[in-house]
């Protein structure tokens, strides 16, 4: 059965407030990182998941929009690769 790496990548709408995002701009400011602006915080998720991929990748898009964000005040992707096996292990 074939192994697949998931990168989940959830990001805040743009029109939704980011106060996280805004503390680490100031703080940048004070470091003297004067010319950083815009920051926004997010969230990175891996997961393994094991299947045929057509049913991994529809299990893998209700994950992330049922259970990893909130479709509402959150943009999601995912990434989805066939996970290599290491040599030896």
């Amino acid at each position: 059965m074939p192994t697949y790496h998931a990168k989940v990548f959830v990001t805040l709408k743009p029109s939704i407030l980011d106060p996280q995002g805004r503390t680490v701009e100031r703080a940048l400011s004070h470091l003297d990182y004067a010319n950083v602006s815009g920051v926004r915080v997010g969230k990175y998720i891996e997961l393994t998941l094991s299947g045929e991929r057509a049913e991994v990748e529809s299990q893998l898009a209700d994950i992330v929009e049922n259970v990893l964000s909130n479709p509402i005040m959150e943009n999601a992707r995912w990434e989805l690769e066939e996970a290599r096996e290491v040599a030896g292990a």
